[in-house]
């Protein structure tokens, strides 16, 4: 095989993250993405030593791709509750469109995260926690409202993900409805 001459890293992890959407992550290897992509199957240890630093990338670019799209929701002049909301759906539509990509971004096997996956997920989190800090919404602690409102859109996107909820229960309407009812029971004033 030919010296790869383009960005291998990128072509490597493009291809990884249609693997593990269609097979999971057990279908992935260094050795079939190389061939894959058609490069020797020792070239992609230019930029992962093993399958968990490919796994690790994989998160982090996640990670930012999501962050992108928090950042966009939570952005603009409309009144906090319909930013948190906009934010709320988007979150649950990257989650049902990448459910294996974050399944990687927050599976914690035998060991914990990386210092670049954890950072990754640290600045993400940031951009949730820094709408409900700076809203007028009045939080009483806005960092538990956040976990809370995290843990549960991805339960609805998981949900969503694997086909359980029915009809009546469409995602974007139970996203929009946590929101309501979270924010109903965690204003102090």
């Amino acid at each position: 095989m030919a010296y790869h001459h383009g960005n291998l890293r990128s072509e490597l992890l493009a291809r990884a993250e249609l693997v593990l959407a269609d097979g999971g992550v057990e279908a992935l290897s260094l050795r079939s993405l190389a061939r894959d992509i058609g490069v020797s199957h020792a070239a992609p240890a230019r930029h992962f030593p093993d399958r968990q630093a490919l796994l690790d990338a994989l998160a982090v670019e996640g990670f930012a791709r999501l962050g992108t799209t928090l950042t966009a929701a939570s952005s603009g002049s409309e009144a906090f509750e319909d930013r948190l909301t906009r934010t709320a759906l988007d979150y649950v539509r990257f989650a049902t469109d990448h459910p294996a990509l974050l399944d990687v971004m927050y599976t914690r096997k035998s060991r914990g995260p990386s210092a670049d996956v954890r950072a990754a997920s640290d600045a993400c989190a940031a951009i949730l926690l820094a709408l409900l800090t700076d809203s007028d919404a009045a939080i009483d602690d806005p960092e538990r409202f956040g976990v809370i409102l995290l843990a549960s859109l991805q339960g609805i996107a998981t949900l969503a993900a694997s086909n359980t909820l029915s009809p009546a229960h469409e995602p974007d309407r139970l996203a929009a409805d946590t929101v309501r009812r979270l924010l109903r029971g965690s204003r102090t004033r």
